[in-house]
């Protein structure tokens, strides 16, 4: 059976965006931003910042798995973490080692650690340990930090230390987020490690997803910027997959009350001074796939005040409401 998850993006994917996507359907389970682990237990506070469903079962609003993540280098310090976390709630437990910020590879955290393939062993060991054994621990990793040389003998180390499943995003640190992806390294990989490998980097369409499907040879996938520009797009790959031929798209005004409903939430849980530009980054990605969503990007990207933005979908919802093109 197909699993698809959708991919944390800091400072976008967060809490309020998958509330949101996850109502659109298709979306198996979801996986937060990362929160930093340094040397210090991290108090309830923080967690539930990063990820408030643990309030409600782990779960988004329509019943949707979340699964925090833990980024950091200390394996223990990331264990007492993920043991708090546990009692918390947590749906499982999620490792970062494939952060590319500079920053965080300088503090020895994300994509840096792909270079040290025993210390990926000691940290999956910890964190297995320090969890009851009926959640999974799970681990995302890149091809590797300059080149992919050692992309397999990370994932043996992360599959020895017992994680249950391993997202590859088929590029390293270098390659950033420039297409292409590789995910022919994926296939590679499945020819050395026994437990699941989900594919995940440039799936855009239906297309991408069967392409890297028959080229990574994984059935699950992770669904990142795509699933963003197009929220419809864990829907239609599940129509395809099971044999429909008509594409599954949203309308404009479908994707309309998406964003007013997003735009409620971000008022009421982001700091004013981060409303207007959530709105503009998710406008920003829409455009790819929603001509109209260039049009709503032009109109909204000079705003600063939450207050012009409110005026402006409520002009807007009146120029649906009148059968007009948003403008």
């Amino acid at each position: 059976m197909t699993t698809l998850l959708l991919a944390p993006m800091e400072g976008l994917l967060d809490f309020v965006l998958r509330d949101i996507l996850t109502r659109v359907g298709g979306v198996d389970r979801c996986v937060s931003e990362f929160i930093r682990v340094t040397d210090t237990l991290m108090p309830e506070r923080v967690f539930l910042r990063y990820v408030p469903e643990l309030l409600q079962g782990s779960k988004t609003t329509s019943g949707v798995p979340v699964r925090p993540q833990l980024l950091g280098s200390d394996p223990m310090c990331l264990a007492e973490n993920a043991a708090s976390l546990a009692q918390l709630g947590a749906e499982g437990i999620d490792l970062n080692f494939g952060c590319p910020s500079p920053v965080v590879n300088r503090h020895r955290g994300g994509s840096a650690l792909l270079e040290e393939p025993e210390l990926l062993y000691r940290i999956v060991s910890a964190v297995r340990r320090a969890v009851p054994p009926h959640l999974p621990v799970s681990a995302k990793m890149r091809l590797g930090l300059h080149d992919d040389r050692r992309a397999e003998e990370c994932a043996l180390a992360i599959e020895a230390a017992g994680a249950a499943e391993i997202v590859v995003h088929a590029r390293t640190k270098q390659d950033g987020y420039r297409p292409p992806a590789y995910w022919e390294r994926i296939s590679d990989m499945r020819l050395v490690v026994n437990l699941p490998l989900v594919a995940n980097g440039e799936i855009w369409t239906v297309a991408d997803a069967l392409r890297c499907r028959e080229v990574s040879g994984c059935q699950n996938l992770m669904l990142g910027r795509g699933m963003v520009a197009d929220p419809a797009l864990a829907n239609a790959i599940r129509a395809a997959d099971s044999g429909s031929s008509l594409p599954v798209t949203m309308t404009w005004p479908e994707l309309f009350d998406l964003m007013e409903q997003f735009w409620l939430l971000v008022v009421a849980h982001l700091d004013r001074g981060q409303q207007t530009g959530r709105l503009k980054q998710w406008l920003n990605l829409l455009r790819r796939a929603h001509p109209q969503a260039q049009v709503a990007f032009v109109a909204v990207r000079t705003f600063h005040d939450p207050a012009d933005v409110a005026n402006w979908l409520k002009a807007q919802r009146v120029f649906l409401g009148a059968g007009q093109f948003l403008a």
